[in-house]
């Protein structure tokens, strides 16, 4: 590749798009990334993803809370037309998007104007959506407005999480850059408005207290409440006024009946109550333990019990 590239990311899925781009021979001048930020119990600073990547590449890194005046000088001196954005955490202002001749590319985790916002793979699956993609746009003034470069439609899997959609969605989208950031650098690429007849959603950021599961509500929308909350923040509830976080669990065919919560152990299986319906419990973390199978847990509690509306 002759035309050298800026790359803005910061978690692990944009650690693994900036690798795959140098491997593929294009050239990243200069990468930007979040500041080191405060990780696990202990709070220890932590570098992201994104920059440990870039160090151990050789390549020059920025890191940044927003694309400020000390970054724009950076950036200009790179002597760069073109960036590639992939989840960096900040929106870019309009002295941003105007440093780069050619432009900010972003590789969104939907189809938009599908799912708009910081959290499109999470709102797929608490939608029980059977369709998703990713979508390659440059960006402009709006939250995730601009017009398309190209997209790539993908099926969701029965079982298939956040981490591991978002895993997938990731190749597709390293594939996706492959094709069509050579143009992109060479400006011969089309730009294509976004259709939003065809509906324009929202994805915000989740909390989680959205992550809490209600048990009067049915056992699919449980099912995607746990797959879309994992691994973060983590669907949760309580026990015995505890928390007590549920890694993994499905939508049985014929539920049992009881009241919504409660806990019982039928047929070698960990089966929980809901509205409508019922879930098995695969994989949990109660309070102060690490995750474990579900059958393990229950081997050391007494059952029924009933998990806290």
């Amino acid at each position: 590749m002759t035309e050298s590239l800026i790359f803005a990311g910061t978690p692990a899925n944009a650690a693994t798009t900036l690798e795959y781009l140098v491997k593929s021979g294009f050239d990243i001048s200069l990468v930007i990334t979040r500041p080191d930020a405060p990780v696990g119990r202990k709070r220890v600073l932590t570098p992201s993803a994104v920059a440990v990547t870039a160090e151990r590449l050789g390549l020059q890194v920025h890191k940044t809370n927003a694309i400020d005046d000390t970054c724009l000088t950076i950036i200009a001196e790179t002597g760069c037309k073109t960036a590639v954005v992939v989840a960096f955490g900040a929106l870019l202002k309009q002295p941003a998007l105007q440093a780069l001749s050619n432009g900010w590319f972003n590789l969104h985790y939907s189809l938009l104007p599908k799912y708009r916002g910081a959290a499109p793979v999470q709102h797929a699956l608490l939608n029980g959506d059977r369709e998703t993609g990713v979508t390659l746009f440059k960006i402009d003034k709006g939250l995730d407005t601009g017009d398309l470069v190209g997209s790539v439609p993908t099926q969701i899997q029965p079982g298939e999480n956040s981490a591991r959609l978002l895993s997938r969605l990731t190749e597709l989208g390293c594939t996706l850059l492959n094709q069509e950031l050579p143009g992109v650098l060479l400006e011969s690429h089309r730009l294509i408005p976004q259709d939003e007849a065809k509906g324009v959603s929202l994805a915000p950021k989740l909390n989680r207290e959205q992550a809490r599961i209600d048990w009067t509500r049915s056992a699919p929308e449980i099912e995607r409440q746990v797959l879309a909350m994992n691994p973060e923040p983590g669907a949760w509830t309580t026990l015995g006024g505890e928390a007590f976080k549920i890694h993994e669990a499905r939508e049985l065919a014929r539920g049992e009946a009881g009241a919504p919560g409660l806990v019982a152990f039928t047929d070698g299986r960990i089966i929980v109550a809901t509205g409508e319906g019922a879930v098995e419990l695969l994989q949990v973390q109660p309070a102060g333990k690490q995750p474990m199978p579900a059958t393990d847990w229950a081997r050391g509690v007494a059952l029924p019990a009933r998990f806290d509306a």
